[in-house]
C-alpha cells in the first residue's frame, strides 16, 4: 500500500485553504504558488472534493474556494476517499480473490486477513485526524519556528551590542600614562 501524490497534493492543498481562508475565499493559483503543486493538479483534485461537498467554490471577483463545513468535520480519510485515492494493502485490491484455488473457486491469499486488517487500521487512523487537527500542528510548527528565529535574532543583537573593553591605549597621552 501506498499514498500517492494525489492524496498528498489534495491534503496539503486543504490544509493550505483552510489556513488562508480566514481572510475569505482561497484561489487555486494561491494554493499553487504557496505549494508549488501544478494549477490544473488542483484543479482535478479541488473538482473532486467540491463533488464530494468537503467544499464550494464561489465565483466572481474574490472568490475561490471555501470549506462547506467546519474543519474539525473534515477528516483526512475524506480528503483521501474524496479524490479516489485506493487504500488498500491487499494484493487482490480487497476483492478476494487473492488467488484461484486448485478447484478453481476464488480463495484468498494466506496473509489477506492482515492485509484487510491493516486497511481497516489505516483507515480507522486517517478517520481520527481531522483538518482542524493538521492546522494546529502546523500553526504550531510555525509559531516554534518563529520563536526560534526571534531568539537567534536576540541572541545575536546582544552579542553585537556588548561593548569590548580592551585594554590597548588609544591616544599618544595613554601611551605615555602606561608607561
Amino acid at each position: 500500500m501506498r499514498l500517492t501524490t494525489k492524496g498528498r497534493f489534495a491534503v496539503t492543498a486543504m490544509i493550505d485553504m483552510a489556513i488562508n481562508q480566514v481572510g475569505g475565499p482561497v484561489t487555486l493559483a494561491g494554493i499553487s504558488q504557496r505549494q508549488q503543486i501544478s494549477l490544473s493538479y488542483l484543479e482535478q483534485l479541488f473538482s473532486k472534493l467540491r463533488r464530494h461537498e468537503i467544499l464550494e467554490s464561489i465565483r466572481g471577483p474574490g472568490g475561490g474556494y471555501v470549506l462547506v463545513g467546519r474543519p474539525e468535520d473534515v477528516t483526512v480519510a475524506d480528503i483521501i476517499i474524496a479524490v479516489d485515492e485506493p487504500i488498500d494493502a491487499t494484493n487482490c485490491g480487497s476483492k478476494g480473490n487473492c488467488k484461484k484455488s486448485q478447484d478453481g473457486y476464488p480463495s484468498h491469499c494466506m496473509t489477506h486477513e492482515l492485509w484487510t486488517t491493516l486497511n481497516h487500521k489505516i483507515i480507522e487512523y486517517l478517520d481520527s485526524v481531522s483538518l482542524l487537527d493538521l492546522v494546529e500542528r502546523e500553526s504550531n510548527k510555525r509559531k516554534q519556528s518563529t520563536a526560534l528565529q526571534n531568539a537567534a535574532k536576540t541572541s545575536a543583537m546582544s552579542n553585537n551590542s556588548r561593548r569590548i573593553i580592551s585594554r590597548v591605549p588609544n591616544s599618544v597621552f595613554d601611551i605615555a600614562r602606561s608607561t
